[in-house]
């Protein structure tokens, strides 16, 4: 593979990062209140996302490598995108673009940091403060009190971070993670059809409508499908710990997003907590040996 020049991986950095956090602002917008006139169901949102991710990663690559991107991924890491995708959905119902994309970004992070301590990896002393600051951080966001996000799905959306970070372990090491991860959309489109074919039984209420699917298809073509397709492409020219720093700006720019286009306000509650859980991370990360490798997440 022909290298990158610097100024393109510059460039698809910050077009990755920003299809990142605009995931969480497509299902802000798209979700509400879940209340509020024009709201789409979080279930008909994921099933659309996923829908639309996989055609677009399934194109993607087989324009790159035609019939061999048939016949990849796996069960298990469909079943994990899954749980993530529900999760983030419903979660996003219930408290703002940057606070949820903190937890989500918390979460995902601090659940690959505990399977680094869990599978004997060891750790010094600034890993060890890095950790217990960044846990910190995510504690004093969800504490009672005014701005603090409601306790329920606070922990649905950690639970789509440990579900992300599952989904992340588990596509570790793959040779085509452009294809595995189009093989695993696709599955999880069949497991959730399956969990819409439930709702539908169960005669619990959709709603459907045209600006969100819209942004549905938006999110799962464009920030998921391609997001994720130039964030694979300029993995391999950058080190894993800048690839993992690098993301501590998604819930930044998610914030941002939120305050700009959905005129959200800045707590004093999600500030503090972002510097402690980013800060915390990027001391994590902060190793003397770089990694000269980067895997896919």
């Amino acid at each position: 593979m022909r290298s990158l020049s610097t100024p393109n991986i510059i460039l698809l950095c910050v077009l990755s990062l920003l299809a990142f956090a605009g995931n969480s602002l497509l299902c802000r917008m798209a979700l509400g209140d879940g209340a509020a006139d024009g709201a789409m169901d979080a279930w008909s949102f994921t099933g659309i996302r996923l829908a639309s991710g996989a055609l677009t990663l399934l194109l993607l690559a087989m324009l790159k490598d035609g019939r061999q991107a048939l016949g990849h991924g796996n069960w298990r890491a469909a079943a994990a995108l899954t749980a993530y995708a529900l999760a983030f959905s419903w979660a996003y119902i219930h408290m703002t673009t940057g606070t949820g994309a903190l937890l989500l970004f918390g979460a995902v992070q601090l659940s690959m940091m505990s399977h680094a301590v869990i599978s004997g990896e060891r750790q010094g002393r600034r890993q060890i403060i890095g950790f217990i600051t960044a846990s910190a951080g995510m504690v004093y966001l969800v504490l009672p009190g005014l701005s603090a996000p409601p306790i329920l799905p606070a922990v649905i959306m950690a639970i789509a971070g440990i579900s992300w970070g599952i989904y992340s372990l588990l596509g570790k090491g793959v040779s085509n993670a452009l294809a595995a991860s189009a093989g695993n959309f696709l599955r999880a489109c069949l497991l959730m059809a399956a969990v819409l074919a439930g709702v539908f039984i169960t005669d619990r209420p959709l709603a459907v409508h045209g600006n969100g699917i819209l942004l549905a298809c938006c999110s799962g073509a464009i920030t998921s499908g391609i997001g994720y397709a130039l964030w694979y492409k300029v993995l391999p020219a950058i080190r894993a710990s800048s690839a993992a720093t690098l993301q501590l700006a998604v819930p930044v720019l998610a914030a941002l997003g939120g305050m700009l286009v959905l005129h959200e306000t800045l707590s004093w509650r999600l500030a503090i907590s972002s510097a402690l859980v980013l800060g915390g991370i990027a001391w994590y990360l902060r190793k003397p040996k770089m990694v000269n490798t980067a895997t896919s997440t």
